[in-house]
């Protein structure tokens, strides 16, 4: 991948339906150029696919949190599949230091939430949790 491609890359990001025509320009490339790049990408998988993005309110989910989540030793595989079943579990990351994983959140209400949190923290593996509720979002 060179710098074009993560340029096409960044635009496709910023508006997957950006037509091949103005990505051209943007990119000062011909139009051939990109259409063969974007088939390239999505041949040798750097692209999986696209989809949409949603202003946090427009999907009727008002209380968005992010969960850190501390996993006993040897279970993160059962922990990890437990996760990214529940409906309630919009992502999933692993990362370094004091957390195991990190996981987004989103219920319809505090009392829900409340019930997702629960059930979440009663996963077996799961040693540890602190939840943080979303307030604001800035940047997409």
């Amino acid at each position: 991948m060179d710098d074009i491609d993560r340029q096409l890359i960044a635009l496709l990001r910023d508006n997957a339906r950006m037509s091949v025509v103005a990505l051209a320009q943007k990119l000062r490339v011909a139009r051939a150029t990109v259409q063969n790049r974007i088939a390239k990408l999505e041949a040798d998988g750097t692209i999986v696919g696209y989809t949409v993005r949603l202003r946090p309110d427009a999907e009727g989910y008002r209380i968005r949190a992010m969960m850190s989540i501390e996993v006993d030793g040897p279970n993160g595989d059962e922990v990890r599949r437990a996760l990214r079943g529940h409906p309630n579990v919009i992502a999933l990351h692993s990362t370094n230091g004091r957390w195991d994983l990190l996981a987004e959140l989103r219920a319809d209400t505090l009392e829900a939430f409340d019930r997702v949190l629960t059930a979440i923290r009663s996963i077996p593996g799961i040693s540890n949790s602190e939840t943080s509720i979303l307030l604001s979002t800035y940047k997409l």
